[in-house]
């Protein structure tokens, strides 16, 4: 039996025209491709809406999107992923240090990405200890599409499990430790939040709230789920925000060899702006 035979097994009447609309969808309002594998995601994700909705199923819910343009949010939060944690990647924030080393003019660090905030509060530790401060003349924007996720980094609490791969040092000079009723709870201290500036941002947007000039964009994991025109677009825009010394940091399995007239190799997965495109 196939997995299409099971797909109607459930609470809710599913088949593959409601897959097909719902990715088509989430193609048209954030340029992010789903895979056929991705159909059991899909369900479980948004079943919990059309539940909360008291909805009668899939179709209806869709119908309900088309009417409610408030409900768009929702559903791009429930179906984004949001896979991060501290010092992800780390060789990228030693590549930002000897940025920062090397470039003590820079201003602007734009992380494009940043989830439930890890990425962000990481770069931010870096810039404090490479300037060996909080008050630093360094702007750290941190965006994401998710309204909830950026809730949870704004907030900056995190389970105890999630710095114990940190040193003890960093953890001493950037968390507090819960006590009582925030047992097993870390949260950052308000130095290193106030270095940040959240924002909730969709990079399919025909404008910005990032101006530049930016001199370092993290932007890690996210072209993988854009088509190559998509990512085309995207990193156009962003190199065209860049100095000609910037840095752009992408994921492990990002490669932009497609795109050598946007950006060339700097390292390992680490590009600067092609003086061309300018």
């Amino acid at each position: 039996m196939t997995q299409t035979d099971n797909w109607n097994d459930r609470e809710f009447r599913y088949g593959k025209a409601d897959f097909d609309a719902v990715r088509s969808l989430l193609y048209q309002l954030t340029g992010i491709r789903l895979a056929d594998s991705k159909d059991s995601m899909v369900y479980s994700r948004l079943a919990r809406r059309v539940r909360a909705l008291k909805l009668t199923g899939f179709t209806q819910y869709l119908s309900y999107l088309e009417h409610h343009p408030a409900e768009e949010e929702l559903f791009i939060n429930a179906l984004t992923t949001n896979l991060t944690s501290f010092f992800r990647e780390p060789h990228h924030f030693d590549v930002l240090r000897e940025y920062l080393m090397a470039h003590p003019s820079t201003r602007t660090i734009w992380c494009a990405a940043s989830s439930t905030g890890e990425e962000p509060y990481s770069i931010a530790m870096v810039v404090a200890e490479t300037f060996g401060r909080f008050d630093v003349p360094v702007k750290i924007i941190a965006s994401d599409i998710d309204s909830q996720v950026l809730q949870k980094a704004q907030a900056g609490i995190y389970q105890l499990d999630r710095i114990k791969a940190l040193s003890g040092e960093r953890c001493k000079q950037f968390f507090f430790k819960g006590k009582g009723r925030q047992e097993g709870l870390a949260k950052v201290v308000p130095e290193l939040q106030q270095m940040i500036e959240f924002r909730q941002l969709n990079l399919l947007n025909p404008t910005w709230s990032v101006k530049g000039p930016v001199d370092v964009i993290f932007c890690r994991n996210v072209m993988i789920y854009f088509d190559r025109s998509t990512q085309l677009q995207v990193l156009t825009r962003m190199v065209q925000l860049m100095p000609s010394d910037g840095l752009y940091i992408a994921g492990h399995s990002e490669n932009f060899s497609h795109a050598s007239h946007l950006v060339k190799p700097a390292g390992r997965t680490t590009y600067h702006p092609n003086l061309a495109v300018r």
